[in-house]
């Protein structure tokens, strides 16, 4: 089964995990088109510098739940095989999580993740910068009110969708581990799961001419086709 897609943001007292606390954590479902956005008390003031940031304040959080009530309305919302997506993940959204979830005697489920910061770094080198805002703009996206989790998430899945276009989650999440092999079957498309002797000469020429198999994302597609004489040298 596919995976499904579970892009979020946290909006927080600091940046250290490990002793900083959410205040904010919002997600969109983009298949069932379902969104989650809870404001979470963290038991501590917030920083003015933080507030200035996300305009988040002490009041507005003051009678909202703990950690604990909204991670595990967080578990309800991931059910199923979700992959998790966020920007700078791997260094801020998913330690803080993980961090929240053990603080708060919960487990923190092992769920797959992409970091789209490390793809744009990796795939987008002829972006000079990578943030969140600055894709926003190279992909002509409109603009909200950045740096409220909720409005973060929106912008994450368009920009995200942009950069990987018809990718399938699973391959990736293979080419940011830097372990993809060499496909066998088509992976997107509206041929996505044949094997790739059965896709047709005009589609194959189609990709070509579009250039799309001259994306380094497709490398290894492009090796196969030629390995089966289906593209020339």
């Amino acid at each position: 089964m596919a995976l499904r897609p579970i892009f979020f943001d946290t909006e927080t007292t600091g940046v250290k995990f490990d002793r900083d606390k959410i205040i904010e954590l919002a997600a969109y479902d983009p298949v069932l088109d379902k969104t989650f956005c809870e404001f979470i008390n963290p038991g501590v003031p917030i920083p003015r510098e933080a507030t200035n940031i996300h305009h988040i304040t002490d009041d507005m959080v003051k009678e909202a739940p703990s950690f604990k009530d909204i991670g595990l309305k967080f578990l309800e919302f991931c059910q199923g095989d979700i992959v998790l997506i966020a920007h700078n993940g791997d260094t801020f959204d998913i330690p803080f999580m993980a961090t929240e979830f053990k603080n708060a005697g919960l487990e923190f489920p092992s769920y797959p993740s992409i970091d789209s910061l490390k793809w744009s770094r990796k795939y987008r080198p002829d972006f000079p910068k990578h943030s969140l805002q600055f894709l926003r703009e190279a992909f002509n996206i409109e603009a909200n009110q950045a740096h409220r989790a909720l409005d973060d998430v929106k912008i994450l899945y368009a920009v995200f969708s942009q950069m990987t276009q018809d990718l399938s989650f699973e391959t990736i999440i293979e080419l940011l581990k830097g372990k993809k092999k060499i496909p066998d079957r088509m992976p997107f498309g509206k041929h996505q799961g044949k094997p790739l002797n059965d896709i047709p000469k005009t589609y194959i020429d189609w990709l070509v001419k579009n250039g799309a198999l001259d994306k380094p994302e497709n490398k290894e597609l492009l090796e196969a086709f030629m390995k089966l004489d289906l593209i020339q040298a």
